[in-house]
């Protein structure tokens, strides 16, 4: 059996996939080894729908993630303050910028 390609994928590098992603990286996301990835493949088993370009495998983000059973994007508390943090200062500026140029 061959190595993986690296640690399994966390939540917060999962979200941030492009729209397909390579075999390598679909691989690593589901924790296995790239040449157990070809298998399935070539068996059509794979558990996801996977998209031949040329001679690369890409598979599409949200199949990758509804086979890993993850349906949405969950939302945390910290995002949603470090989002109205970050508001609050575009805010600031902007008003900042008004009083400056008025």
């Amino acid at each position: 059996m061959s190595p993986r390609s690296g640690p399994p994928l966390t939540f917060a590098e999962a979200f941030d996939l492009p729209l397909s992603v390579d075999l390598r990286t679909a691989a690593r996301a589901l924790g296995i080894c790239p040449g157990t990835a070809y298998r399935l493949i070539h068996l059509g088993l794979f558990p996801c729908p996977v998209l031949r370009l040329g001679h690369r495998y890409r598979i599409p983000t949200a199949f990758l993630l509804r086979a890993l059973g993850i349906e949405e994007r969950p939302v945390y508390a910290v995002d949603l303050e470090a989002g109205a943090a970050h508001a609050a200062r575009l805010h600031s500026a902007n008003d900042h910028a008004t009083e400056v140029s008025g």
